[in-house]
């Protein structure tokens, strides 16, 4: 009887523990993926963070993302809804310009409910495994119908005499 008796105590501790554990203020999503997304076609870098949630989403939630901007400078400043009925959030920058090989960028999310407190702040980093400089200079394509843009005539690789890199720390 005695037993039995410590058994179940022990199991309501460790049941309680648990519910504890997931209902901590804090940790409310997790990061599941981030990266650099670099598009060839139109010439642009961004910053691209997805968030998982682990548990139910409150309406009204925001998620505010400050990435350092690979240009030096104020931080780039991303304010996206979460919406309660998706597996994830999906945050990405404006496009970038500088963004060097094997830099880690900082990023800082923040996690804010429909009365502005902030309820989760994640910190986190970003790193390239390609300099911006194995983008063109200007989109390949322009319009609707992948016209092919008239700046880049004769010029195959999509470099220009005036490169998008001019201006960048480190670079000239």
């Amino acid at each position: 009887m005695r037993r039995s008796l410590a058994l179940a105590v022990a199991a309501a501790l460790l049941a309680l523990g648990a519910c504890r554990d997931e209902s901590r203020p804090g940790k409310l999503f997790a990061i599941s993926g981030k990266l650099f997304v670099f598009n060839y076609r139109v010439a642009t870098a961004t910053y691209l963070v997805t968030l998982k949630p682990l548990g139910p989403v409150e309406d009204g939630q925001t998620a505010v993302a400050s990435f350092e901007d690979p240009a030096g400078g104020q931080p780039i400043v991303v304010r996206q809804r979460i919406w309660p009925k998706l597996d994830k959030a999906v945050l990405e920058s404006p496009p970038l310009r500088c963004v060097r090989k094997d830099h880690p960028y900082a990023v800082t999310i923040r996690i804010e409910g429909p009365d502005a407190a902030v309820r989760q702040e994640i910190e986190t980093t970003i790193t390239s495994n390609l300099d911006q400089e194995v983008l063109p200079d200007r989109p390949l394509v322009v319009g609707p119908v992948y016209t092919p843009n008239p700046e880049l005539q004769g010029r195959p690789d999509g470099k220009l005499d005036v490169t998008n890199e001019a201006g960048c720390p480190g670079r000239g």
